[in-house]
């Protein structure tokens, strides 16, 4: 399967429901570094997301949430995931 930021949105969508998510792949920035690949592509990327489903929660517990929603992703070689979660206001 190919990781690409499109694919880890439409699952955040899915899973997570979030009023407000942006995915970024960062993996050209790390190439050379440990979990790069060779195409510069699908290794290294940064979440940021708002869902009503963090109301309540701690930091990491929001962050389980995202890595959990993600887990098939990191079983298929996603290295880096860098997680900004927005308040809920």
């Amino acid at each position: 399967m190919n990781i690409s930021a499109q694919a880890l949105t439409q699952t955040l969508q899915t899973r997570l429901n979030p009023v407000f998510v942006e995915v970024f792949d960062e993996s050209a920035a790390h190439a050379g570094h440990m979990g790069a690949n060779d195409t510069g592509m699908g290794t290294h990327f940064r979440v940021r997301i708002q869902s009503a489903l963090f109301t309540g929660k701690s930091r990491v517990a929001r962050h389980r949430l995202v890595y959990d929603a993600l887990q098939e992703y990191i079983d298929q070689g996603l290295h880096a995931l860098a997680i900004e979660v927005i308040e809920n206001t």
